[in-house]
C-alpha cells in the first residue's frame, strides 16, 4: 500500500523534532500577523492560513512514530 503523496509532505521525519515544528508553525503565524499590521491584506491571510493549516497538520493529525520502522 502506497503512502498519500500532497504538494506537502507533513509525514516526513524531519518533522518528527518538536522544535522544528513549533519554529515553522511560529514563522508562518508571525510572517502572517506581520503582514496583516503592515496592511498587506492578502498576504496576511495567506500566510495565516498556511500557518493554521501547517498547525493542523504538524500537531493535531502528525503521528511522530516512523511509519516504516526505520529512522534515517
Amino acid at each position: 500500500m502506497s503512502r498519500r503523496r500532497g504538494f506537502f509532505q507533513f509525514d516526513d521525519p524531519f518533522y518528527r523534532p518538536l522544535w522544528r515544528r513549533v519554529v515553522i508553525v511560529g514563522l508562518c503565524i508571525g510572517w502572517g500577523l506581520f503582514e496583516l499590521a503592515a496592511g498587506a491584506v492578502g498576504f496576511a491571510m495567506l500566510f495565516l492560513g498556511v500557518g493554521l493549516y501547517a498547525g493542523y497538520r504538524l500537531f493535531v493529525t502528525y503521528d511522530p512514530e516512523d511509519p516504516d520502522g526505520t529512522d534515517n
